[in-house]
């Protein structure tokens, strides 16, 4: 697959790989709760019909179902919105898929609050929080669609156990002129800087780097932007290798701040290199009904968002840094 140039939901990247996967794989098989158009899972259904089931509107079902074929030797994609797939489901994904340490990959679509017009009811803000929570589960936030096409390919093989991947409805810019490899350290530094670092996932990772193009243009400060893919397990060494250079940082995603990539990084600095790391995401509120830029830019998940909270930690970077504490938990 070539990458992909213009902006392209992440959603399609997923639909496009597990077609890939299913022409290099027989044992992938795929599920849907009667949201395969929107998923993009209907592209693995068409090419393979006897290899695709509708759950219906049942989530709890079709994951109890991805129990049962993971049990028997195949790898089920189950997929649906992010609030279903969670909210709905959580029961049996942790008593059937973490707890059996499944090889079950849940691909989680309209993550967030730029899912837009289906308000509150939809937009799932706590799905990395109960995931992250979750004993055995790893999470996956890609920033656009090649890095998304990467994550699902590589998911075959590189990750034994379950895994929680969240995909967007909206259209992305690319941020990987290349298909990256994406399952490996999980913390790619996009943009090197040395007064701040700015840790993204997912559809606030292109904001980021927006906001340290303004950050330098108008403030003269240098931003280290780095993608945060993998939110769980995180990759503690090369956060604190950034904030022990910055000696500051922010955290920016489309979730709550409470349980996401905001406390990963948190823990991670509290225990190996305490500096201040401020956070935008959302606060204890719920979603609003709207055009889903319009929604990011409500709740100020925007890069001028990024920019104001980034000169707030700026007033408290320490004057005097000290080396990082190594043999912290991760």
């Amino acid at each position: 697959m070539e990458a992909k140039t213009e902006p392209i939901a992440t959603r399609h990247a997923y639909g496009d790989a597990l077609v890939a996967l299913g022409e290099a794989h027989e044992d992938v098989v795929a599920l849907d709760a009667d949201l395969a158009v929107s998923t993009q899972s209907m592209k693995f259904g068409k090419k393979f019909p006897e290899r695709f089931f509708n759950c219906g509107a049942a989530e709890a079902g079709m994951m109890s179902m991805a129990c049962g074929l993971a049990a028997t030797g195949k790898v089920p994609y189950a997929s649906s919105f992010a609030i279903f797939a969670t909210g709905r489901s959580y029961d049996q994904i942790r008593l059937g898929i973490a707890h059996n340490e499944l090889k079950v990959r849940i691909g989680a679509s309209h993550g967030g609050v730029s899912l837009g017009e289906d308000g509150a009811s939809h937009q799932m803000i706590e799905d990395i929080a109960l995931m992250r929570a979750m004993p055995k589960m790893q999470v996956v936030v890609p920033a656009d669609y090649n890095q998304a096409y990467r994550t699902v390919i590589e998911s075959y093989e590189r990750v034994e156990g379950p895994l929680y991947m969240r995909f967007g409805r909206p259209a992305t810019p690319v941020v990987y002129e290349e298909i990256p490899a994406t399952l490996g350290s999980g913390v790619d530094v996009l943009r090197e800087g040395s007064d701040i670092s700015i840790f993204a996932c997912g559809h606030m990772v292109h904001r980021a780097l927006e906001a340290a193009g303004v950050l330098a243009s108008e403030d003269g400060v240098e931003a280290e932007v780095l993608n945060v893919a993998i939110v769980k397990p995180l990759a503690a060494e090369a956060v604190v290798e950034s904030l022990a250079k910055t000696g500051v940082g922010v955290t920016a995603e489309e979730h709550r701040v409470v349980g996401g990539l905001a406390d990963a990084v948190r823990e991670a600095a509290a225990e190996q290199h305490p500096v201040p790391v401020f956070a935008l995401g959302m606060g204890d509120e719920f979603g609003v009904s709207g055009t889903g830029e319009a929604c990011m830019e409500h709740f100020g998940l925007t890069a001028a968002g990024i920019v104001d909270r980034a000169r707030e930690a700026l007033l408290l970077k320490p004057i005097v840094s000290h080396p990082p504490i190594h043999g912290g938990r991760q």
